[in-house]
This record gives structure tokens, sequence and C-alpha cells, in this order.
């Protein structure tokens, strides 16, 4: 259901544009925002398989906001075991069709459900703001990445022509190719925290290699995967190619276990999708699982650095989206000449950030995402408190506005011992940990030793202390000297977003050039008689 709220030309928002005035971005997401609330929130909102709505297989469960828990984000199904039968039935029939159409054909019908996305571009972020609790300008950027990641992955489609290359002939008459070909029925499980992006990312890639999908997303985000169904479908997207299944670990084991899944993307816990890749490299056959699998960040700020574009960094990495992010800052790394002048002026600027209600055009922070991570919370800090010196934050916030969900404080911790869990475990919190170095090549090697690489981030103005990170830190993403983010803001077709160790299981990441093929499988043609 598309609202009516005309939109004017906004300026782009991606998480990097800081500086730019987004203050029209604001002044239309105020009229947007009551919107959303008064025909979106509150409704059913039914499973689809092959083409329809369905709820007729599955208990039904209702999802409340985070940033107010008496707030109905809407009713919801989670699909039982014969709904995902036939979700499966469903895809691997219309992957008959779509697995054999011309790639062009498949691109031209999914770039337009980018355009359908970019139509509701705003209500979507409205969505994603109220169903996660993240800010204003945090929604929007999800959602225009999730636009790009369409568009990207179509592009390098193209640019590959449809992986289909031309090989040696062994003789004058034999002509020889190598193609990539879709492996099926994709399952595609997505979290909580990138609703929009993350599911996207996932399911465009698979079907621009022309499988099907049966889709999950987090059943605290279902108000969203519905939202990103209608917006494929309304591009045209054949029924039965995108199928919508509502639901948590049941839904989800239901999916795993179903024998017509070929494959699954996945973004969420280590534990959880390596206990997939477990269970898909087991059996008959091994069929292939691309995970992300949350990260441990570092990043380091050396005596050479710029403290005023270290503090922005680090403050932006490791609080936005309350620290629920896999990318976000865990750890920083400060070098003991500047290690007091740091700390000071992080706790300051860490000290100056509006936590509230994210619909507020000033709120950096909004609430954590519910009581699991609030007791999450409390734990990290008791430990802080009782093994370390908590410099700022550590509470939770309480009256008002407050009572309604889970907001605590940014909080940083020094003085914590090298070994300490909270240096090492993802947290998934807006928990800073702060540790001094002398030596940079032990700063950076202790930073490496944890399970994760996925980020990690560096402020220096000595090119030699930039060479030495970038040739030795164990993270699939690097950043150095962002002001906009220390290990955040990876984007579309500009930084690749792969998982080393245990972060990731192919070597391979989103948002680059090599995300595509791996949703294919690669099969040599070989033609006798041919000129």
């Amino acid at each position: 259901m598309t609202m009516p709220v005309t939109r004017p030309a906004l300026p782009r928002v991606t998480y990097s544009n800081t500086g730019e005035d987004f203050s029209a971005v604001h002044a239309h997401l105020d009229a947007v925002l009551p919107a959303v609330r008064r025909h979106l929130l509150g409704r059913a909102q039914p499973n689809r398989i092959g083409g329809a709505d369905d709820d007729s297989d599955g208990e039904a469960y209702d999802a409340a906001s985070p940033i107010d828990r008496a707030l109905l984000l809407g009713r919801f199904t989670a699909a039982g075991a014969g709904a995902v039968d036939r979700a499966v039935t469903a895809a691997a029939e219309a992957g008959r069709d779509w697995g054999r159409r011309p790639w062009a054909e498949r691109l031209a019908i999914l770039r337009q459900g980018a355009v359908a996305m970019e139509r509701r571009k705003y209500e979507l972020s409205a969505a994603a703001l109220l169903e996660v609790g993240k800010s204003r300008l945090e929604a929007v950027g999800e959602v225009e990445e999730a636009i790009d990641l369409i568009r990207y992955y179509c592009d390098e489609m193209e640019r590959a022509d449809g992986f289909d290359r031309p090989m040696q002939r062994a003789f004058p008459h034999e002509a020889t190719r190598c193609v990539l070909r879709p492996y099926g029925v994709f399952a595609v499980i997505a979290p909580f925290n990138f609703p929009v992006a993350l599911s996207t990312g996932m399911m465009t890639a698979a079907m621009v290699g022309g499988n099907t999908v049966v889709y999950k997303p987090s059943p605290l985000a279902g108000l969203t995967g519905r939202l990103i169904v209608e917006c494929f479908v309304a591009g045209g997207l054949p029924d039965g190619v995108l199928n919508l299944l509502c639901g948590g670990a049941a839904t989800g084991e239901a999916m795993l276990t179903h024998p017509g899944i070929d494959g699954v993307a996945f973004t969420g816990s280590h534990a959880v999708g390596m206990d997939i890749f477990r269970r898909f490299a087991a059996g008959p056959q091994a069929r292939p699982v691309l995970a992300e699998m949350g990260g441990k960040n570092p990043a380091y700020v050396t005596a050479s650095a710029d403290l005023d574009v270290a503090v922005a960094g680090v403050v932006r990495s490791a609080f936005g989206l309350q620290g629920q992010k896999c990318s976000a800052l865990s750890t920083v790394f400060v070098a003991d000449a500047v290690h007091d002048a740091f700390l000071e002026r992080l706790t300051a600027a860490t000290e100056a950030l509006t936590v509230g209600n994210p619909e507020d055009a000033g709120v950096f922070m909004g609430p954590l995402i519910n009581e699991a991570a609030l007791r999450r919370f409390d734990e990290a800090c008791a430990a802080g408190r009782a093994d370390g010196t908590i410099l700022c934050g550590g509470d939770v916030l309480r009256g008002g506005v407050y009572d309604g969900g889970c907001y605590v404080r940014p909080t940083v911790i020094a003085g914590l011992p090298d070994d300490h869990r909270l240096h090492r475990d993802e947290l998934f919190l807006p928990v800073l940990t702060v540790r001094r170095f002398i030596d940079l090549d032990a700063a950076i090697a202790a930073g490496n030793a944890v399970r994760y690489g996925l980020t990690a981030g560096l402020y220096s103005r000595e090119l030699a202390e930039i060479e030495q990170f970038l040739a030795t830190a164990e993270a699939g993403v690097l950043y150095a000297n962002r002001p906009s983010g220390a290990t955040t803001g990876a984007w579309p077709g500009i930084q690749t977003f792969c998982g080393w160790k245990g972060s990731g299981l192919t070597g391979k990441g989103g948002l680059g050039p090599w995300y595509v093929p791996q949703f294919m499988r690669e099969q040599s043609h070989t033609l006798m008689g041919w000129e």
C-alpha cells in the first residue's frame, strides 16, 4: 500500500556524506513518518508464496517497535513446515523459467524493482526507522544502499556479459565456452539491523544469477521484509521467483532442513552461520553457503593522528545504530603519547550524543532492539565496572520516552586487562573499550588476535604507519583517516565487504564484483562441427 505523500527532489543520503545540508530530507520525513504510522502500522502482513498472500499455515504473532513497545508494527505469521514446503515448491517451479530466461530480461525486471523501491524510498526508510530504531539518516541511507545494490549487481552481470566466456579451441571445428549457471532455490535469511539493504542485496544477487528465493526476514523486521517484496512485485517479478516467509527459529529450521533448498545466503551470528555451513557441507552433496557472521572491529589512533578526525570517526562507528552493526567499532587502540588527550575528546563527544526517539531529527542514538540486548548491555557494563573503568555511559535511561523501550547511554570503558572478554567477544552494543599502546605492530597483532576479521580503521598522518596497517591488519575492509566512520560506511561498488576468518566463509564479499558469481556454478560447453 503506497502512501499519499508527494516527494520533492531531495539530496541523496549515504553513510559518508555527513557534511551536507539535509534539512529538506528532514522536512519531508516530518510528513512521511506520521503517514506511515497511519497507513502501514498495525496491519496484518501476510506471507507471500507463489505470487499470492498466504497466512494459512503458522502461528500469528505481533511485532512491536523498539522505540515504544506499545506501538504495534503489525501482525505476522510464523510460517510452518507446510508453508515452507509450498514456498520451496513454488520457487522450484518458477525457477524452470526464471533460470532459463536470457539474463538481460532478468536484469530489466530487477531494475524495475529498483525503480519501485526508489518510488517508495521514504516510506521504506520510515518503516526501517520504526522497526529497528535507526536514526533518520541511517534509515534513509540504508534504503539508498539497497537501491544501489540492485543496480550494481545488475550492472556487474551486464559487465561480465552474463558470465559467459569463450575458451580456447582444441580443434578448428570445435567451439568451447565457460558459463555460470544458477544452483536453483536459495534460502535467504536476513538479520534485523539492516533489514532493507542486507535482505535486498542477498536476494538480488541470487535472482540476478537466475536462482529463485525463499526469503525469511528477521522476526523483528517483517514489515520492511513485506515492503521489499512488494517493490520487486511492482517491478514485474514473476510469481514464485521471490517468496516471503516470516517467523523465527522454527521457520528457519524448516527452511534449512528442506531438501529442495539448493543454497543459503545468511547474515547473522558466527555460531548460527557455522552451524548452517556444517549442515550444508554434510549429506549426499555439499551445497553453497554464503555467510557474513559478525565482527570484532578495531581502530588504531597513532601519535601522528588528527585527533578531531579520529574522534569523529570513532564515535560514529562505535555508536551509530546503537553499536548493532557487524562492522561497528568495538575496541580503539590509542598511542600512549596521545592517549589522555584523545580520551578527553572522546568522552566529551560521546556524552554530547543525543539518545531518544529516532523519529526526532536531532537524535543520534535510538533504543536497543529488545530486552535481550539490554541484558547483554547490563552484563557488559557490570564487567567493565568490575575489571576496568567506565569513563562515560554505562547506565539505562529512565523516564518519559525512555520507559517505552530499551534506551541506554553510549559507553566507553578503559583499563581492562588485555585478555578481557570485552576486548574479544562481539557485543553488538554501544560499548567501546579503549586500549593503550606503544608499538603499532603489537597493537595490530592484538587487534588481529580475535576470531573475526571484518573491518578495521587507522588514524595516522604517517605514510609508513598507513602502509604498515594496510599490510598487516587481518580484516576484509580497511579504512584510513575517515571522519565519517572508523570501521563503518561501505557502499556498493565503492568498498567491497568481505569477512575474513570467522566473519565470512568464502573469501569474497558483498558490494563488489565477486559476489554475484558465488550464486552460480561453472559449466563447460563444447560443440563439435562449429566454424
